[in-house]
C-alpha cells in the first residue's frame, strides 16, 4: 500500500452521469472517490478500467438512469442557458 494525502473538491459533473458512477461504486462496494481514482489511473496509462463483467452492469445502469451520452459527446456538452 502507498501512502497518499487526499483533498476534498467541488467538481460539477452531468446528473445521470454521475449517477451511474454512484451506483457502480455501490455495487463495487467503494468510495465515489476510488472509483474515480481508478478509472482515472487507468486511462492515464492508456489501459481498460473495468472487467467485462463490469461494463455488463454500467450498461444496465446506464439504462436505469437514461445516460444517452457516449464518449462521442466529451467536450461537445453545454448547460442549459449557458
Amino acid at each position: 500500500m502507498k501512502t497518499i494525502e487526499r483533498v476534498q473538491t467541488g467538481v460539477r459533473i452531468e446528473r445521470r452521469l454521475l449517477k451511474v458512477l454512484k451506483a457502480l461504486a455501490e455495487h463495487l462496494d467503494m468510495s465515489l472517490g476510488d472509483l474515480l481514482e481508478g478509472i482515472a489511473l487507468h486511462a492515464f496509462e492508456g489501459k481498460q478500467a473495468f472487467s467485462p463483467a463490469t461494463l455488463e452492469k454500467i450498461a444496465a445502469l446506464r439504462g436505469v438512469y437514461d445516460l444517452d451520452l457516449s464518449a462521442a459527446d466529451s467536450h461537445q456538452l453545454s448547460e442549459d442557458g449557458q
